[in-house]
């Protein structure tokens, strides 16, 4: 950005409009903000792209098998058996619940209505446990393409009717999967966003020591995620952007984070910049013309970053690429025009007690990070070639990560109702009649690709073939093991190929245990596919900003490095601290594009710095007065985003929880270790070889030993 331009935000009259008119603007998007948990689409069927076989199997059946229909169980259980007023109760609470909205007339299946089909040979699930102790109602709720927000009301309608005195009741199937998901992201557009606005305030505080300042940057986040929030409703409602309470969390969480990050950027600049300028609006348009090209380009990338993401297979990454890069670009637009003018506005007096007075001593030239340099000059070589080696060493922790999926009981970090049904169903030898395998086969193959799939183990028995107005035919049979579990995924695969090894049968297998496996298999296509993406991405943009081609492969190889390192302490934190049993097919790709696009930002900070202090004083010194000059904003930014990320254990999700260690960890790797050490290791050794083809350095001088411990003198 020009000087005229960042002073024509800033002057004395125009900030007063740049205010005016974000703040109107964040009044009118705060309206549709409110919003967007409305518009969420959290069901699993419309995350699948149209290639995989569950989706063509749910399309194949949309005429005879409605998608809305949400299969749910009420489970009962007394220990020493359920007693004859128990199953009467159960009756008198299916007829009950067979009358409330949005239960299909279908009616609801109960233990005696099962007994009694039983008896006339229809084939019926057995809904009392050998036993006694357990048994459960079936029955399916619709409620339109708005079931997801439906079920929260429903669920507890459900469980208001069904009790037993003495006894234990849960809602279990897909409906009480559902009303738990629910659960978990309740909240999310408030009490999230506060935690994450305390952490922030806290960190701030701690930053500034200032009672006031901590104030315009956390205004400013706040107005950008009206905005965006706003923004993504209307794409969302309009424009068909898929939006789920997954990809709301995160996109608050980035706004703040990142938002805050460019905040504390801008303000330390500014704050340079006013040592240097009697008048602050002169200032805040040198502060605004230095620092803004590393705020452009750390956004451009996290945008750009995310938006490979739109590249993915699969629905709910596909639409979490656009959310999230809108987030960026409204965040990085709002913290380049409402806070320089809030800061203008308010003048020095906002950063009391430690005002930067006009020619005051620039206190980060002799501070930790300008000692850190100096301590790492007289031998980079060794230091790079160390750390380089002790996070090749972490980065073994990879070979303990498991990302082959979780069970519906492993997804959550606290217990809950429909877990405790299923594990009574699993315990007593009950199984899911809500989770069944659908199998769509030509017809006059029908009867040989149910013998085919007919014994597989953990498979029941196939039921009656159905014909379709296609002239195909359909049948079911019920997986007996968790609808998400890795023993359903290898059921539904055994059932796969016994289908379509019959010939001439066209076979396709699909259900609920069907979209999870497929939703692994996208997963799986996706990570092969972005992660090249994102990398080939960001080292254009990097080559672009500092018109050099080393130092962006540098930064390339030392931000894999990184990741590599977070995910191999995490697996290992993930499976002998926290106890979890696994990881989400998707949660390396997540992991990878949160770090190497947050991660490269320090790097654009570090660096673009660095390139400006060369022209004047060589790569070596610049390298140290850029350390010294960006260390304690990188830092303080780095624990923000961090600090952020860790926010979303707060969700009882495993997904989540591992995605917020993960990015945090990774993020403090970053700015601890990487940007301060490693990557200012690098360019002490190398020097202006840096910058190649680039002759930005051509005289590429060693430092004496008198230079490198001289006092950092900046650019002015």
């Amino acid at each position: 950005m020009h000087r005229q331009i960042a002073g024509a935000l800033t002057g004395r009259v125009t900030k007063w409009i740049v205010f005016t008119a974000v703040i109107v603007i964040t009044g009118f998007m705060a309206t549709f903000s409110a919003k967007l948990a409305d518009v969420q689409n959290n069901e699993a069927s419309s995350w699948l792209p149209g290639s995989a076989e569950s989706t063509k199997v749910l399309d194949e059946l949309s005429e005879t098998v409605d998608p809305n229909d949400i299969p749910t169980l009420v489970v009962y259980h007394r220990d020493g058996g359920l007693t004859d007023d128990d199953l009467a109760a159960m009756e008198e609470d299916g007829t009950e619940i067979a009358e409330l909205e949005g239960v299909t007339d279908q009616g609801v299946l109960t233990p005696a209505g099962a007994e009694a089909a039983a008896a006339q040979g229809a084939p019926v699930p057995t809904l009392v446990s050998e036993d006694g102790e357990v048994a459960y109602l079936y029955f399916v709720l619709n409620f339109g393409t708005d079931g997801w927000n439906a079920i929260p009301a429903a669920a507890d309608e459900i469980r208001d009717i069904s009790k037993i005195d003495g006894g234990e009741v849960h809602l279990a199937g897909y409906g009480g999967q559902a009303a738990d998901s629910a659960e978990a992201f309740e909240g999310i557009d408030t009490n999230l966003i506060f935690a994450t606005l305390a952490v922030v305030i806290v960190i701030l505080l701690f930053t500034y020591r200032s009672p006031v300042l901590w104030l315009l940057p956390i205004l400013c986040a706040v107005s950008a995620n009206f905005i965006a929030t706003g923004l993504v409703y209307l794409l969302a409602k309009y424009a068909g952007l898929t939006v789920n309470g997954q990809s709301q969390a995160i996109l608050s969480i980035l706004v703040i984070g990142a938002g805050t990050d460019y905040a504390l950027l801008l303000v330390a600049r500014y704050r340079e910049e006013l040592r240097r300028h009697e008048d602050r609006h002169e200032a805040m348009a040198f502060a605004l013309h230095r620092a803004s090209p590393a705020i452009l380009a750390s956004a451009a990338t996290v945008a750009i970053g995310m938006l490979c993401l739109s590249f993915a297979d699969l629905n709910s990454t596909a639409g979490l690429g656009p959310v999230l890069a809108i987030g960026v670009a409204v965040t990085v637009l709002v913290m380049v025009t409402l806070l320089p003018a809030l800061l203008v506005i308010c003048g020095r007096w906002v950063f009391w007690p430690k005002r930067p007075t006009f020619r005051s001593a620039e206190p980060t030239s002799n501070g930790l990070w300008a000692r850190v340099g100096r301590a790492i000059s007289p031998r980079p070589r060794r230091v790079w070639v160390v750390t380089t080696g002790l996070l090749l060493l972490a980065c073994l922790g990879l070979f303990r990560l498991d990302t082959s999926g979780l069970s519906t009981e492993e997804t959550y970090t606290k217990e809950f109702d429909s877990i405790k049904g299923q594990r009574l169903l699993t315990e007593h030898d009950l199984s899911d009649s809500s989770n069944t395998i659908q199998v769509t086969t030509a017809t006059a193959a029908a009867a040989d690709v149910q013998a085919a799939v007919s014994g597989i183990d953990g498979l029941g028995e196939p039921g009656e073939v159905r014909e379709l107005s296609t002239g195909r035919s359909w049948f079911e049979a019920t997986i007996n093991a968790d609808i998400s579990s890795s023993t359903a995924a290898d059921i539904v695969e055994s059932s796969r190929d016994a289908a379509h090894a019959v010939d001439g049968a066209d076979a396709l297998v699909g259900g609920g245990s069907a979209f999870y496996l497929d939703t692994k298999i996208a997963s799986e296509r996706d990570s092969k596919v972005i992660m090249p993406l994102v990398l080939a991405v960001v080292l254009l943009i990097l080559i672009g900003l500092l018109r050099a081609l080393v130092a962006p492969l540098i930064l390339m190889a030392t931000v894999v490095l990184s990741f590599g390192a977070a995910l191999g302490i995490s697996a290992l934190l993930f499976e002998y601290v926290f106890g979890f049993a696994g990881s989400d097919p998707g949660f390396p790709l997540f992991t990878f594009v949160f770090l190497v696009a947050l991660g490269i930002d320090y790097n654009i900070f570090l660096m673009t710095r660095v390139r400006e202090e060369t022209v004047t004083h060589g790569t070596r010194k610049g390298s140290l007065i850029g350390l010294a000059s960006t260390g304690g904003v990188i830092t303080s930014a780095g624990i923000v985003l961090a600090a952020t990320f860790l926010v979303l254990g707060s969700l009882p999700l495993v997904f989540l929880a591992e995605l917020g260690v993960a990015v945090a960890l990774g993020v403090m790797l970053d700015t601890m270790i990487v940007r301060s050490v490693l990557v200012t290791a690098l360019n002490l050794d190398l020097g202006g070889k840096i910058w190649w083809p680039s002759k930005l350095d051509s005289v590429d001088a060693p430092l004496t030993e008198a230079e490198a411990q001289a006092p950092l003198e900046t650019v002015h």
